[in-house]
């Protein structure tokens, strides 16, 4: 975890559009993410990062982008998706990181819903969050968790394809996303250093009954798959 900063500048309205389209296109591909590429693309006109990506997308086929993806993010530890993954691991200590992001998440005025199947800490769902609710909270996560972020970028774009080629094609949303972010210096960049050096922390308990708090059982509003459309393939 990161000491305290001073407080960062707000998100500026470019950041929050490409954490919205990070957010769709580090989701598990489907039909309704082709049918968006257009409004997605509107959004980031010209940019170096997402754009070789929202062609890659285009000119795949779905099956394979599914195929993929799954090799990817599902079956590769160092290319998790879940940002306390990282700093603990499916340790006991992770199960009350989470329990922070679900509160993060109600301070800025709504509430996850479980019955999803998703744990609050996906990566899609806080850029999500950023892009449609609240960016200052979402920054302050990507901040807390920056050694993740910058380990999942690392992973990405050394990725060894099957054609002996380096870099994932989906290298592109985390370049964007860490532009977004204040450089590296000091304290975060030998976090980064440490975590390539070690990785995550060794499974010991798993994460059953994260979830429990009764100080998060109601909200005035809800998460749901409608807006924040994080998970792998069901």
């Amino acid at each position: 975890m990161f000491p305290r900063r001073r407080r960062q500048a707000r998100p500026d309205q470019d950041a929050v559009r490409t954490w919205a389209v990070c957010s769709a296109l580090l989701d598990y591909p489907t039909e309704g993410l082709l049918a968006s590429l257009d409004d997605l693309a509107a959004l980031v006109p010209g940019h170096p990062h997402l754009g070789p990506l929202l062609d890659h997308v285009r000119r795949t086929p779905l099956a394979g982008l599914q195929q993929d993806y799954v090799a990817t993010f599902d079956h590769t530890r160092k290319c998790a998706l879940y940002l306390t993954y990282f700093a603990f691991g499916d340790t006991r200590r992770r199960g009350a990181a989470l329990v922070q992001f679900k509160e993060a998440y109600r301070r800025g005025g709504v509430e996850w819903d479980d019955g999803l199947g998703e744990l609050p800490d996906h990566l899609c769902a806080v850029l999500q969050f950023g892009a449609t609710v609240d960016p200052d909270i979402a920054r302050s996560l990507l901040l807390e968790h920056r050694a993740g972020v910058e380990m999942l970028r690392l992973a990405l774009t050394g990725w060894r394809n099957d054609d002996g080629s380096t870099g994932s094609p989906w290298a592109g949303a985390l370049l964007a996303l860490c532009d977004t972010l204040p450089e590296l210096a000091g304290a975060d960049a030998d976090a980064v250093r440490r975590l390539v050096e070690q990785g995550p922390p060794a499974e010991e308990v798993g994460l059953a009954g994260y979830a429990a708090d009764p100080a998060l059982a109601s909200g005035p509003a809800l998460i749901s798959s409608a807006t924040i459309p994080v998970g792998a393939p069901r």
